[in-house]
């Protein structure tokens, strides 16, 4: 019997999370004994013991971010049992044979120690509504794989905002997994350990996932695996101050880490350019970089 925990963090979104819970119970579990924790992470809306189900509940009375309010409920996971832990956001809804299909992902490589499914936007949560037949709804790509662009030190999404017309349905390794859904192999998290606190929000995917491969775990995409994504915006969304403030210190310290020389040496200069004309939470950003203020840093001061 394969034991999978799936992990999910809830912050200020009750109804959201519940939902999830309600996706995933019903999904196919053969020769699977999946478990769940809920991880309340510091939430002014507490999530309500009454509705966890049979999920196991952890309550931090502070917001410990993305990486803190997954490590922890990671951690128990582990201390557990588990065999995969699923990290998956709670602004999500799966496909009944969602977990079969990443399981098959394993198959693939020897040395695979991350799987993730393809994921679409939720119907009706596509960022350009516009552009799609009424038929296209809930077919419209949000990932399948993808790669980064070291250039601009960016994550990109395969197939983002293309209909799926089965052009990404081969099984192959890919350059990182996100932190929207992915199962990983608990001999990952033994050997290269949890999420680095440092980056709190953003880009924290990307850092395990390069962790991993230089430890020697390979990354597969499994398209038969379905995640729908509400893409829902808890953070504020693009252009607000804690994306600012998140997104351009992270992407400074995870550069500087993993970028080639020359991306790096573009990247210094950018941050510059930010320190004098960015706006607020930018120039907050670069400054908690070389001032090393990681983790919260100081965007909650």
């Amino acid at each position: 019997m394969t034991k999978i925990t799936a992990v999910t963090v809830n912050y200020n979104t009750k109804k959201q999370t519940i939902e999830f819970l309600n996706s995933i119970k019903k999904i196919n579990t053969p020769n699977i004994e999946l478990k769940k924790i809920v991880v309340d992470n510091g939430s002014v809306d507490i999530f309500p013991s009454s509705q966890k189900g049979d999920a196991i509940l952890l309550r931090s009375e502070d917001n410990l971010g993305f990486t803190g309010g997954y490590n922890l409920g990671i951690k128990k996971a582990l201390e557990d049992c588990a065999d995969y832990v699923l990290v998956i956001n709670n602004d999500t809804a799966v496909d009944r044979n969602f977990l079969v299909n990443l399981l098959k992902g394993f198959d693939k490589e020897k040395d695979t120690g991350l799987v993730v499914p393809k994921i679409y936007f939720a119907e009706g949560h596509e960022f350009h509504k516009s552009r799609y037949k009424k038929s296209d709804s809930g077919k419209v790509l949000w990932y399948a794989g993808g790669h980064v662009d070291w250039d601009n030190i960016k994550a990109i999404h395969r197939g983002l905002d293309e209909v799926d017309r089965g052009q990404f349905d081969r099984m192959q390794k890919i350059t990182f997994a996100t932190g929207c859904a992915v199962l990983v192999k608990k001999e990952v998290f033994e050997k290269i350990g949890f999420f680095d606190d440092d980056y709190f929000l953003y880009y924290e995917d990307l850092d395990f996932s390069f962790r991993a491969k230089r430890a020697g775990f390979e990354i597969v995409y499994a398209p038969g695996a379905i995640v729908y994504h509400f893409n829902a915006s808890s953070t504020g969304g693009s252009g607000s101050g804690l994306h600012d403030y998140f997104l351009t210190r992270n992407q400074m310290l995870l550069g500087i880490k993993y970028a080639p020389l020359r991306s790096k040496l573009a990247l210094v200069r950018q941050g510059l350019k930010l320190l004098l004309n960015g706006r607020k939470y930018q120039k907050k950003g670069i400054k908690d970089y070389y001032l090393k203020k990681f983790g919260k840093g100081s965007y909650f001061e």
